[in-house]
């Protein structure tokens, strides 16, 4: 049996390690553990995830909580540590781009154990985002990179990555969304918000240079003043964010905008369910803009860059940044546009996982 031990840590985690659970009990040889190092520890960010994808609770869990990022690694690498040791397991796979998948995987490699990452190659070129660190990091140590998009296999590529480490996989968020989207349809979010099909907006932020720069924030609330006159938005709102609104000087002039209506964090189906059934989607997510380009729903991109180039070549997102004539000229583009059918990109099949597993298991 092949022991491979999981590492989640943050929401996006958690629907990329729901497939591959899948996966490696269709494929019958791995023996695999779920290690949650408790980066996020909001219920409706963590366990409701966990019971609602159907993924087995999680066989330790390091209760990390929150710190800064130099913080809140060394505190992952710490508890990390004698979970190896005494579990010795032949893989570690990470998943994505947070501090969990960096710092367990820099352990592993210093204990002598491979380690697989899942959405390898992924690249914003803007060195200023944590992640896109994290991210180069992890796939300079890991044995495995396995690709979710075209742009991966070329980033490492241009990086000297041998070709026999690489393997383009496809996305494992989008077999999670598959898997789920029936059951999603089901959800009743939208009687409880009151809202209609078609008759509304979806906004979610988070990233730094967002949230905590009142400049970049408050040029963002001026676009979402506009749009909330024209459909109702709903702000499903990151705790990072709303810890924020006050220190910014920010709360009192969203709470005045009568079509906004700021929403604690959604589990997974009540949040694909709004999602799918949204007019637009504006995020600075890079997880939503790759479900919003399966579900062919508008997406705004709140950056100035993304690591996703495939959900704007051949998906529905388009770059606007923080500035808000940029913002509300986009929005009201897609106000008036068809939505095209696109492609769906290669490999965003629902499969990812079982090639995962597959590639994983004929290793030597």
């Amino acid at each position: 049996m092949i022991k491979v031990l999981n590492v989640c840590g943050a929401r996006p985690n958690f629907m990329k390690i729901a497939p591959l659970m899948r996966a490696y009990r269709e494929h019958g040889e791995f023996q695999p553990l779920i290690v949650h190092t408790g980066q996020h520890y909001d219920q409706n960010m963590s366990e409701l995830f966990f019971r609602q994808l159907g993924i087995p609770q999680p066989d330790l869990n390091l209760g990390v909580g929150s710190g800064s990022h130099a913080v809140q690694t060394a505190e992952i690498m710490t508890r990390f540590e004698p979970v190896l040791g005494e579990y010795e397991p032949d893989w570690v796979v990470v998943v994505g781009d947070v501090n969990s998948t960096i710092a367990c995987a820099l352990v592993a490699v210093k204990m002598g154990i491979r380690v697989a990452h899942v959405e390898a190659g992924l690249r914003s070129f803007d060195r200023t985002m944590p992640e896109e660190i994290n991210r180069l990091l992890t796939d300079a140590i890991s044995e495995l990179l396995l690709v979710s998009e075209p742009s991966g296999l070329e980033n490492l590529r241009r990086e000297g990555v041998p070709d026999d480490k690489v393997h383009f996989v496809g996305n494992v968020m989008i077999d999670t969304l598959l898997a789920n989207r029936a059951q999603a349809e089901e959800s009743a979010i939208l009687t409880e918000l009151g809202l209609g099909p078609g008759r509304y907006n979806v906004v979610t932020l988070h990233r730094p240079n967002n949230v905590d720069d009142p400049a970049a924030f408050g040029r963002i609330a001026d676009a979402l003043d506009v749009i909330q006159q024209d459909l109702p938005v709903v702000f499903a709102m990151h705790p990072r964010t709303r810890a924020n609104l006050a220190r910014l000087g920010l709360a009192d002039r969203l709470d005045g905008m009568k079509g906004l209506n700021i929403i604690e964090p959604l589990g997974y189906l009540d949040f694909l369910k709004l999602m799918a059934n949204a007019s637009v989607v504006l995020t600075d997510s890079g997880g939503i803009q790759e479900e919003t380009t399966i579900l062919g729903v508008f997406c705004l991109t709140l950056r100035e860059n993304t690591e996703r180039p495939v959900t704007i070549t051949s998906g529905t997102s388009t770059l606007v940044g923080s500035d808000p004539q940029r913002i509300i000229s986009a929005y009201r583009h897609c106000r008036t546009a068809s939505r095209d059918h696109r492609p769906v990109p290669e490999r965003w099949d629902g499969l990812a996982a079982r090639r995962i597993a597959e590639i994983i298991g004929n290793r030597p």
